[in-house]
């Protein structure tokens, strides 16, 4: 990828405690490679680090990978035991033998992905599926450990978290620690084989991309006493508060945001949006209704953008590209494959001129399909860098709405702008980062006035 130049329970300490000849054995363990160990072992442990809806999944992803080899869910943590429990005994009921967390493994609190990740060894894999305002937190200290990586999107919430991830991606490299993200679509064949005819010209040069999440959702609304309760926005605010998750804007278009740069093998100079509530908006929280951002290339190229949550309005889920030569359509509903081209630029049923191999995977089961196989075969397996600049990407676009500036790739890299700068000593009882006024309303960004860069 071309871009622009940078300017800018029994834990594992108390258990090697109660016996120095195995403090002894793990001071070896801690010299072995994730290869030296697979050798030893071949069954890869996984870690899940974060137990709702999307960590569950993943686990479900990774133990469904066709001739994987013996792969077992060993470690769940999470702040909430209750998510925990669930999540548990869904994976019982789906993987039987494959899920071996007994009560000793299981780990609650906001530490408790060090417990978790402290049992694990070479060659396994730490799932971090919180949401995002915790990831790099989680995913710096797996790699602190040797531990390979898998990260849920979004990644951070804001550019000082990614930033950090930057930093932690760089340590990976050199430990030869292997990451996956959560942005699955780039591991798609059909999409893939359609990269492969605009790398060739296929299409021509490409000048526009248009990329729409445009669907209807409910608002947040007076959450009364619970507000400013750190353990209520956590369970409130997973979209709906921009220190938790990045906003629902991010945390759904950063796939489609994540294809426009593939397509154009590069990450756009600068972003502009606009955007805005519907009137006598009755959402509490912090998010805008409508997103429109437009993307500008180095070579002047555009990739336009929108996402926008109302009801009873037309709703599309696709990326589309228009080419010299021809259109294309690039994925669709849920980033389904949906792989099209067209003879012109009419995107319509009748004018198709090649789909490619319909995939025969979700791209959620092909990431972890090679995930899976780099590990075993210990080939170089390292997304973070990518998966981190299209969240900057995503964003650019963001803080170009908000604020109502063109926003550049350049403020980017130099912004370390933070929602939360306590996020390494969060606790229970820690205050929230964003707190609504006396009526609940949290407070919404304003073009002029509002900062996140």
């Amino acid at each position: 990828m071309t871009r622009p130049a940078d300017s800018s329970h029994l834990d594992r300490r108390e258990f090697l405690r109660s016996s120095s000849s195995l403090a002894a054995g793990a001071a070896v363990l801690g010299r072995l490679s994730p290869r030296a160990f697979a050798a030893a072992d071949n069954t890869i442990r996984l870690a899940l680090i974060g137990c709702g809806g999307r960590g569950t999944g993943a686990v479900g992803d990774a133990l469904s990978v066709p001739d994987g080899g013996p792969t077992r869910l060993y470690t769940m943590a999470d702040v909430v035991p209750e998510r925990m429990n669930k999540s548990l005994d869904a994976l019982k009921k789906r993987f039987g033998d494959k899920i071996d967390v007994p009560a000793d493994r299981k780990f609650i609190g906001f530490k408790a992905y060090q417990q978790a990740i402290d049992i694990l060894r070479p060659g396994d894999v730490a799932m971090c599926t919180t949401r995002a305002y915790i990831r790099p937190v989680h995913v710096e200290y797996a790699i602190s450990k040797g531990i390979h990586v898998f990260m849920e999107k979004p990644f951070a919430s804001d550019p000082g978290g990614l930033h950090r991830l930057l930093r932690a991606g760089k340590e990976a490299q050199r430990k030869g620690v292997k990451i996956l993200a959560g942005v699955q679509c780039r591991h798609s064949p059909a999409r893939q084989a359609l990269i492969e005819k605009i790398r060739s010209r296929e299409m021509g040069e490409i000048p526009l991309i248009r990329a729409n999440r445009l669907g209807g959702a409910g608002w947040l609304g007076d959450q009364g006493a619970n507000a400013n309760k750190l353990m209520s926005q956590l369970r409130f605010g997973r979209a709906q508060l921009m220190w938790i998750g990045s906003g629902h804007m991010v945390d759904n278009l950063i796939h489609q945001i994540d294809e426009c740069c593939w397509i154009k093998d590069a990450w756009p100079v600068q972003a502009v949006g606009l955007g805005g509530r519907v009137p006598r908006s009755g959402d509490h929280g912090q998010n805008i209704d409508v997103y429109a951002m437009e993307y500008t290339f180095a070579d002047g190229t555009k990739a336009m953008c929108g996402f926008r949550r109302m009801n009873k309005c037309r709703n599309e889920f696709a990326t589309f590209i228009h080419g010299t030569k021809c259109a294309a359509q690039f994925s669709g509903q849920t980033h389904a494959a949906t792989v099209h081209m067209f003879k012109d630029q009419r995107i319509e049923k009748g004018n198709i001129s090649w789909t490619p191999t319909k995939d025969r995977y979700s791209p959620w089961q092909y990431e972890w399909n090679e995930f899976i196989g780099n590990i075993r075969a210990d080939r170089p397996h390292n997304e973070l860098e990518r998966a981190v600049y299209s969240d900057l990407t995503s964003c650019m676009g963001r803080a170009a709405c908000h604020t109502g500036q063109t926003v550049t790739w350049d403020d980017m890299m130099k912004s370390r702008f933070l929602f939360c700068d306590y996020l390494d000593d969060l606790d229970y009882d820690s205050p929230p980062p964003v707190k609504a006024d006396e009526d609940g309303w949290f407070p919404v960004p304003i073009p002029g006035q509002w900062t996140e860069v």
